[in-house]
């Protein structure tokens, strides 16, 4: 039917899905603020992290993210499989937090959602940025109708920007007008000043004295130390970024640093599941920038043997350029490519897996049961290896032709552990 209604229509009944869902629950964005988080990878982490800030500031907290559904101390998994979900359900969402007497809701905000106009008619106090890279080319038709409907969310919102200078596409959002602009930035270096210094940013937070290791992270923020028991560069961004939305919100830097320590794993995002005789790590890296980042921290960081890498690529039709991109940089990696089902939607899933395969020049094992395939890295793991499982982290289905077939990555990777070596 979509193939046949004019694009225009179909814009006109999304913009009136969510004006009716405005109408319907009384607008209850105005009686909270709402902060928003968008771009390509690292939207979820962020979110976390943000919430469990205002959350020691002495805040009640709602949100939604791609894991969870959460309001105060009630939470529940995000089985819908949207990371953003419609219209009606935000509304009705942000109602509740109303009535539960939250003060903040975080929303994790997407490409499709925005296209789609579930951003629409939410007042959001907060709009950050994490980075932009090549996602949903065909959904959107090019990367830059992607950037910039990215940039219609904070076209939409005039409160508070938040923006990762570091990022190469950061000037294109900084140009959006707003009350208020805070940067973040891992390069201390003058020329960071320079590029920034009129763009009216009223802060711009740099993290100094990194450090890095496979346990932990660090940097240091106007004197106060930060640590957190989370791996991978990216991470700093992230923890950035909800550091910025503290400083806008007026919570002190010792408060973020607490918040931060307290975080020992986000679900699915690079989750130790087996640490001997070697260790097993679930990651949900499905851009080439996320499994780039996931891949070179673990080389970097794990005295290890080899890397067995366990991958594969969404169906429905999204994104087939990325599929041989993918198989490339495993092979650039990893020591041991497995390539499996991971999302086949409509499409055929050994096609799927073929095209990934390409990438690899031959260097991988094509195994189309996802079970099988965790299997066959865990037997293939000697002492001091590392198997890394991409695509899926802690989601709870896999979708085949329409069906939600139960799933967790880590549950069948401690199952078939167990059969191997108990």
């Amino acid at each position: 039917m979509k193939k046949l209604i004019p694009q225009f229509l179909l814009n006109f009944y999304h913009f009136l899905l969510a004006l009716f869902g405005a109408l319907i629950y009384a607008n209850p964005s105005k009686k909270i603020k709402v902060i928003g988080v968008t771009g390509t990878n690292g939207k979820t982490t962020t979110t976390e992290m943000i919430a469990k800030i205002l959350e020691k500031a002495g805040f009640k907290v709602a949100l939604i993210n791609s894991i969870r559904f959460k309001i105060g101390k009630e939470s529940k998994k995000n089985e819908l499989r949207m990371t953003m979900p419609g219209r009606f359900f935000i509304q009705r969402f942000l109602k509740k937090a109303t009535k539960e007497k939250c003060q903040y809701a975080i929303l994790e905000v997407t490409s499709e959602g925005i296209k789609q106009y579930r951003h629409r008619f939410v007042n959001f106090e907060v709009i950050v940025f994490t980075n932009l890279a090549p996602e949903h080319i065909e959904s959107h038709g090019s990367f830059e109708n992607y950037k910039t409907t990215k940039g219609k969310l904070f076209q939409l919102t005039k409160n508070i920007h938040i923006i990762n200078l570091d990022d190469k596409h950061a000037e294109y959002f900084l140009k959006f007008p707003s009350k208020l602009k805070i940067g973040y930035t891992l390069q201390n270096s003058a020329k960071t000043t320079l590029l920034y210094s009129k763009k009216d940013l009223a802060k711009i937070v740099r993290a100094k004295k990194i450090f890095i290791d496979k346990e932990k992270i660090g940097f240091e923020i106007e004197n106060e130390k930060f640590v957190l028991n989370l791996r991978g560069e990216f991470n700093i961004y992230n923890a950035l970024a909800g550091i910025c939305v503290a400083i806008s919100q007026g919570i002190d830097l010792k408060t973020s640093k607490e918040a931060l320590k307290e975080i020992k794993i986000i679900p699915g995002r690079m989750e130790e599941v087996i640490s001997k005789p070697f260790k097993v790590f679930v990651d949900y890296a499905f851009t080439p920038f996320a499994l780039e980042k996931v891949y070179k921290d673990l080389k970097e960081r794990e005295k290890m043997g080899k890397l067995i890498c366990v991958l594969g690529a969404c169906g429905g039709g999204r994104d087939k350029w990325k599929r041989p991109v993918l198989g490339k940089i495993a092979k650039k990696f990893c020591d041991k490519i497995i390539i499996t089902n991971e999302d086949p939607y409509d499409e055929d899933p050994l096609e799927i897996i073929e095209q990934v395969a390409k990438g690899t020049n031959g260097k991988a094992k094509k195994i189309l049961d996802r079970r099988e395939a965790i299997n066959r890295a865990l037997k293939e793991a000697k002492e001091g290896d590392v198997v890394i499982i991409t695509g899926k982290g802690c989601e709870p289905s896999i979708c085949i032709k329409g069906k939600k077939i139960p799933w967790d990555d880590r549950k069948v990777v401690k199952e078939e552990f167990e059969k191997l070596f108990q």
